[in-house]
């Protein structure tokens, strides 16, 4: 190749590089909470439920990759955190897991009690009357998210408590 075909070549790619470089700088400055997924086009991270009673939990994203556990808790919140065709890589509230089908999740959204006798409050305000509480692992109902309080629903009781005290919401999750 001659220095012209060269020149001409660097030129011709000159437009593709930069535009490129804008690509990786835009990406580089999103922040994890704007990742979306690539099926799905739902935040990534997010929480889902377990639908089923029963879910393998599997190596890879196909039924070929082997089974290293058994979800057995329908309704046990998880978190995804990625997708790949019809499977989603979930993970529980002790990080384990793996990949599993999509028919056997829900958008349904759960959390998982981390504290024994978790006191749940009328109002967001830890000096409002108490309503409930619940036992260390009781799986609720998320409802409505502020700032620093979730309201949680279980076995016909609901109250306020603090986001701390359970796993299956974002930090910085708000919900109406």
């Amino acid at each position: 190749m001659n220095k012209q075909a060269v020149a001409m070549t660097a030129l011709n790619l000159r437009p593709l590089l930069l535009a490129l470089g804008a690509i990786l700088a835009c990406a580089s400055s999103l922040q994890a909470s704007d990742a979306r997924g690539p099926v799905t086009n739902l935040p990534l991270p997010r929480f889902v439920s377990m639908k089923a009673s029963e879910a393998n939990v599997r190596r890879g994203p196909s039924l070929t990759h082997r089974i290293d556990w058994v979800f057995k808790r329908r309704g046990m919140p998880l978190k995804v955190t990625a997708e790949y065709g019809h499977w989603r890589r979930v993970s529980d509230h002790d990080n384990a897991g793996g990949w599993v089908h999509y028919t056997l999740i829900s958008g349904v959204r759960t959390v998982l009690v981390q504290e024994d006798m978790l006191t749940v409050h009328s109002r967001p305000d830890p000096a409002s009357p108490v309503t409930a509480a619940f036992e260390l692992g009781v799986v609720a109902r998320l409802g409505s998210c502020i700032i620093d309080w979730c309201e949680i629903t279980a076995g016909g009781y609901s109250g306020w408590t603090p986001k701390t005290k359970i796993w299956g919401v974002l930090p910085d999750e708000i919900r109406e």
